[in-house]
């Protein structure tokens, strides 16, 4: 009947002759292996440092008696360092390169962790959590989010949501930490979740190391020719901002204030909810740690919601009513003692996290560019570090004033709900003329 083909063949029929076109499989993008990559990653670090952090302060204020302030400060200080790092890491990112950074982030990791598992004191527990704090920025949000924009651009959203679904089921996964806890110790857990999570990074670099202008892949994996011609989002730039150029712009500051804001609703759940269920409510621990792993359910639904829409319309709007949904949700949780609002803050609040969350990294890309991201998200940290302190230390230190979370959380939900003020004034930059900015045209990036 013919020649076999080597390959997998259509064979089409003519009247005379029979015609064999062979099928060749065009490979995976290379941007969506690093969304894989960062997505698997995210979620170890979420179950493990983001949302474990509040499941082992449980653990070490029951054997050691410490403050809630003590958590408090813990909490916000690693954050903070973390962010302050922003610029410097940035700056390394360029020089060395993302997969050389994780790698370093990695041995740290196992450091800190191995600390933990050791602690006595408060003074050792503060030590060991920055070692692991500064291993997880080295190897965790702005260099991930970093190597993703690189890749993408009409579906910055999409890729950068489903990057995020990596940490929501994380956090659904947190009370697996718990469950550690009480068959092993949480000593012995602590020294295997750094053993899990540096081995991780190290595998996953290679991957999210990858360079996109070595690659001669088309952003978005989409050949110019055959690319979407629907309308951009708003503020698309071709021209790529550098980070002085970008800190000129309004739009820099009431994005990073508009981020901080929301932050601080986040950062005081995570590093509170648990304490808050066991101590205000009274749930026992692992009833606390499997509520406060709900949230990540509606994590990952909102994520796919804000990527679908993200792309689709002005993603400030979406970011507007994500702020309110974390403030009523806050709300309603503190004032009306029931489970249902319980339900309701873990339902708004994820949903909310999760659209809104990734919109924050591509309305960025979107205003200054994808050369320079890392070096302007370094310096927007800075900034959003914040957020990161208001809302875990004034939860903190009201709780311990007061007796309960009820102030606390109810100036933390207003505070969020005016953030609402700093995303409406995010209008996109003016349009500059290249030279203005010292860049180039994406298209003639090495």
């Amino acid at each position: 009947m013919g020649k076999r083909c080597g390959t997998v063949c259509i064979v089409t029929r003519t009247r005379q002759t029979i015609h064999a076109t062979p099928l060749t499989r065009t490979p995976m993008y290379t941007g969506w292996k690093v969304v894989a990559a960062s997505a698997a990653l995210w979620a170890l670090q979420s179950m493990l440092w983001m949302q474990g952090f509040g499941n082992l302060a449980v653990q070490l204020r029951a054997q050691f008696g410490w403050s809630k302030t003590l958590f408090s400060v813990a909490f916000v200080g690693t954050r903070t360092g973390s962010a302050l790092i922003g610029p410097a890491q940035g700056a390394a990112l360029g020089r060395w390169g993302t997969k050389n950074i994780m790698r370093a982030g990695a041995v740290f990791v196992l450091i800190g962790f191995i600390g933990l598992s050791m602690i006595e004191t408060r003074i050792q527990f503060l030590v060991a959590l920055s070692i692991a704090a500064f291993g997880m920025a080295l190897s965790g949000f702005l260099t991930i989010t970093s190597a993703v924009v690189q890749w993408f651009e009409r579906k910055r959203a999409r890729a950068l949501s489903l990057q995020s679904m990596g940490l929501a089921i994380g956090g659904f996964a947190g009370p697996l930490l718990v469950v550690g806890f009480g068959w092993f110790g949480w000593r012995p857990t602590m020294v295997g979740a750094g053993v899990l999570l540096s081995v991780a990074i190290t595998l996953a670099s290679t991957i999210i190391g990858s360079d996109r202008s070595a690659s001669n892949e088309p952003v978005d994996g989409i050949p110019t020719e055959l690319a979407d011609t629907s309308p951009r989002a708003e503020g698309v730039n071709d021209l790529h901002y550098t980070a002085p150029d970008a800190m000129r712009t309004r739009a820099f500051w009431m994005i990073s204030m508009g981020h901080g804001s929301a932050l601080i609703v986040v950062t005081a759940s995570i590093a509170h909810i648990a304490l808050y269920l066991t101590e205000d409510r009274g749930f026992t621990a692992k009833q606390a740690a499997f509520i406060a792993g709900a949230i990540p359910i509606f994590q990952v639904l909102g994520t796919g919601l804000g990527g679908y829409l993200g792309d689709r319309m002005n993603k400030r709007i979406i970011i507007g009513i994500a702020m309110c949904a974390h403030a009523v949700g806050l709300l309603l949780m503190t004032w009306v003692d029931s489970f249902i609002t319980i339900g309701a803050f873990v339902v708004l609040h994820g949903l909310a996290w999760g659209s809104r969350g990734p919109l924050m990294q591509a309305i960025r890309a979107d205003y200054f560019g994808t050369t320079h991201f890392a070096q302007i998200m370094g310096w927007s940290t800075v900034v959003i570090t914040l957020g990161v302190v208001i809302g875990p230390l004034l939860a903190g230190v009201l709780a311990d004033s007061t007796g309960n979370y009820k102030l606390g959380f109810t100036i933390i939900a207003m505070l969020a709900l005016a953030g609402n003020i700093f995303w409406a004034l995010a209008s996109p930059p003016p349009p500059r003329a290249a030279e203005d900015l010292e860049v180039m045209h994406p298209s003639l990036q090495p």
